[in-house]
């Protein structure tokens, strides 16, 4: 539906929101984040920005979500998840539940658990041809793999369900270790071929998309990856550490290859349809801060960045969102002056507060996640307790709780199932 449709809906009751924007953070501002976490919350409150108030008509999901990131006025909030480990389906599928209920496709929907729908152009961003995947060593305890990137790892088949592992595998080798290897690899990233989209997908999935009433998204989750992620994929988290250092113009060349293949890659869809946001995947944070500094993505990544970021939102892109596990916030103001909108899981294990995140960086940085799958684990009292604190985010917008990560299975069905009804009604505003 059309905002010009929209805003011809009666109204049960109407409450006039003043609209101010925040102000533009800008690396070039000559603000200090660091030294003033707090200025621009103040800013805003100087300015009189004013809560949105709940209205009582039923919108549809893509109004909802524009309207919560707009802080706006809305109905409800929007109710996403990302998904649970294979043993935790194993585990509540041993306390009762009944196969077949949940689709455990979260982040497209689940209709049992009242999780929304949002849809996602398909890309295939990845290699083609892909390697060929081989069992290179198999033991009663473990496994060596060579995957479809070319990665080897050993993985232990101890406590595997459905291909999920209870620990992280050992990582053996990569593709690149030089330049020469990346330029042999490029030749599996060719940009744009037919082979990247579904077939008819112009004739048969497109005029679905200019009429939407659902969340549109560029891409699966984890489809196009990021800058930091790929590199990684590509060479090894410790081998790509020496990297920025020892092979600086490898990394050069990776970061605008990255960025070139990308804006490639999602140009035939953008020609077709807009998209509410686009998601790059990075994880390029451990628990206690990033895995590279400030200063080596200012100088790798943030260019690439903000040119991917710019083309993105001159051809029909309404948000960027990151996804980082980890604490990242050292990166925030390069990301926010790059143009990303968006933030998410935010891994309350790793400090990273949604409360504190809006303080500091304010209303330009939408959030994602921030529920703490820990106390989801501990039972009512605590789940009650930890979504009362979320309450002002939530009402004020621009921010759409979820668990910080995938579900894990120490989290009983009963008490999932408790959080996900507490959580549909701190969206829909009730007591």
């Amino acid at each position: 539906m059309s905002q010009g449709a929209l805003s011809q809906r009666v109204h049960i009751f109407y409450c006039k929101v003043e609209k101010v924007d925040p102000p533009k953070k800008t690396m070039d501002s000559g603000v200090n984040f660091s030294q003033d976490a707090d200025l621009f919350t103040k800013q805003e409150q100087a300015l009189e920005v004013r809560k949105p108030k709940l209205v009582r008509f039923v919108m549809t999901g893509r109004e909802r979500f524009i309207e919560v990131m707009e802080y706006g006025e809305f109905d409800r909030g929007p109710n996403y998840e990302l998904g649970v480990w294979p043993q935790t389906a194993q585990r509540w599928a041993d306390e009762g539940l009944p196969p077949g209920t949940l689709t455990y496709n979260w982040f497209v929907s689940e209709p049992y658990l009242g999780i929304d729908r949002r849809e996602y152009t398909p890309v295939n961003f990845g290699m083609i041809p892909p390697f060929e995947v081989q069992v290179l060593e198999r033991t009663d305890r473990y496994e060596i793999i060579r995957h479809a990137n070319g990665i080897v790892t050993k993985a232990l088949i101890e406590g595997s369900v459905d291909g999920g592992r209870m620990c992280m595998d050992q990582y053996i080798s990569f593709p690149v270790a030089n330049r020469d290897d990346f330029r042999k690899l490029k030749a599996r990233y060719v940009a744009a071929i037919d082979e990247r989209y579904p077939v008819g997908w112009r004739e048969n999935l497109a005029p679905g998309w200019r009429n939407r009433d659902y969340v549109l998204v560029l891409g699966h989750n984890c489809s196009a990856c990021g800058f930091y992620w790929r590199a990684r994929e590509w060479m090894g988290t410790e081998n790509l550490s020496y990297a920025w250092y020892d092979q600086p113009d490898l990394m050069h060349e990776m970061m605008e290859f990255y960025a070139d293949f990308t804006i490639e890659c999602a140009k035939p869809i953008l020609e077709e349809t807009d998209v509410e946001y686009f998601n790059l995947n990075e994880d390029f944070a451990m628990k206690t801060g990033p895995l590279l500094s400030p200063d080596t993505f200012r100088k790798f990544i943030y260019p690439h960045l903000k040119r991917l970021v710019e083309f993105f939102k001159a051809h029909g892109t309404r948000y960027v969102a990151l996804d980082s596990d980890g604490n990242p916030e050292p990166l925030i103001p390069l990301l926010m002056d790059a143009g990303v909108d968006i933030l998410w899981p935010l891994e309350r294990a790793s400090d990273m507060d949604p409360l504190k995140i809006r303080r500091k960086f304010g209303k330009s940085l939408r959030l994602m996640g921030g529920v703490d799958k820990r106390e989801i684990a501990k039972g009512p009292a605590a789940i009650n307790k930890h979504l009362a604190e979320l309450r002002s985010l939530v009402e004020d917008g621009g921010y759409i709780p979820t668990v910080d990560h995938t579900v894990p299975p120490n989290v009983s069905w009963d008490n999932f199932r408790y959080y996900m009804d507490a959580k549909r009604k701190l969206l829909a505003g009730e007591t």
